[in-house]
């Protein structure tokens, strides 16, 4: 099975994803460290709607500058995408995408609900 994670390395919670991952039997996992290879916004539409979840859903609030940013209140979708090309630590994590979907895995178990 084909696996892909896009990964925080200061993330405990992106960590043990991770960890699952590279353990489970059979995947071939891709690691995307999105802070230094920032999303497309495409590929940030195609995660989110995949997940079931908008841009606001997926808006980092706690240790990001979605405040200073002006995304808490009123933001639309739209400028949230623009400040997460921008700004990926805006982005909520891990994401995880396989062949039977993706998920905001957050807690870390969730990620075996698509292997």
């Amino acid at each position: 099975m084909l696996a892909s994670i896009w990964h925080n390395p200061n993330c405990g919670t992106s960590r043990k994803t991770l960890e699952i991952l590279q353990s489970a039997p059979d995947v071939e996992l891709t690691i995307h460290h999105y802070l230094d290879e920032p999303f497309e916004r495409g590929k940030l539409v195609q995660l989110f709607s995949d997940a079931g979840l908008t841009p606001r859903e997926a808006l980092r609030t706690r240790g990001s500058p979605a405040e200073e940013l002006g995304l808490l209140e009123g933001a639309s979708a739209d400028a949230i995408l623009d400040a997460m090309v921008l700004h990926p630590i805006l982005v909520e994590r891990p994401f995880v995408e396989t062949e039977k979907g993706v998920l905001l895995c957050r807690p870390q178990e969730k990620v075996l609900g698509i292997l």
